[in-house]
């Protein structure tokens, strides 16, 4: 799931450092894909550190009932079907592209629908201590933590989440993240037969997509069922 999917399992908390750690992992993929951090197990001396672990275990506990669930195996694949005629020259994968694009979907759905508040995301970010998010990385054991901070300053400073509630900046988001591994992944005519497909396919999801969000929180509060 992205960014805002996560925020919405926990939504309500006050626990700003919590909320990091529940999109920490996919932040610190975003600022460098070569980093690999394995928290899940270490406990510090800080509860707020504490916390950002905690939200990290989260977020590994939500991605991987969202990834084994009947929506996401269903609706990336038919995504990657309806997708890959249109990139054939593209160096992209077509499931690669389907995977991505049912995530970015969902949360386009959740602002456009008003069931998570964009600014109460960024709010979080913004009252989290940065020397807080240091120790977590060090603890962590990354060598570098300044890669980061480079990164995460620009993406608090740019609200770009905000910008998913236009379905033509999905297409432009996914270009981005297929850019971290393929310099020219689309085409101009591309791009635009792709945010046809994306607008077409999120209309049929509005319906029935918080069916997935209700069967990851019932797992969630009833881990033994």
């Amino acid at each position: 799931m992205n960014f805002l999917s996560h925020y919405y399992f926990d939504r309500d908390t006050t626990d700003c450092y919590f909320t990091l750690g529940t999109v920490l992992p996919d932040l610190l993929k975003n600022a460098d894909k070569t980093i690999v951090l394995h928290p899940e197990k270490l406990v510090h001396a800080d509860p707020k550190v504490n916390s950002i672990i905690q939200g990290w275990n989260k977020h590994l506990l939500v991605d991987k009932h969202f990834h084994s669930a009947d929506f996401f195996l269903t609706h990336s694949h038919n995504l990657k079907n309806l997708l890959a005629p249109v990139i054939v020259e593209s160096p992209v994968k077509p499931f690669f592209l389907g995977h991505i694009a049912i995530e970015l979907i969902l949360d386009n759905l959740l602002i456009t629908t008003n069931e998570i508040i964009v600014s109460d995301f960024y709010d979080h970010l913004d009252n989290c201590e940065l020397a807080i998010i240091r120790e977590f990385l060090v603890f962590a054991e990354m060598k570098n933590p300044d890669v980061f901070f480079k990164f995460y300053e620009e993406f608090k400073r740019s609200r770009y989440l905000n910008t998913y509630i236009n379905i033509d900046q999905i297409t432009y988001a996914l270009k981005r993240i297929c850019m971290r591994v393929w310099r020219n992944p689309f085409t101009l005519q591309q791009e635009a037969e792709m945010t046809g497909i994306l607008l077409d396919y999120r209309l049929g999801l509005i319906a029935n997509f918080m069916s997935i969000y209700n069967e990851i929180g019932a797992k969630l509060n009833n881990p033994e069922a």
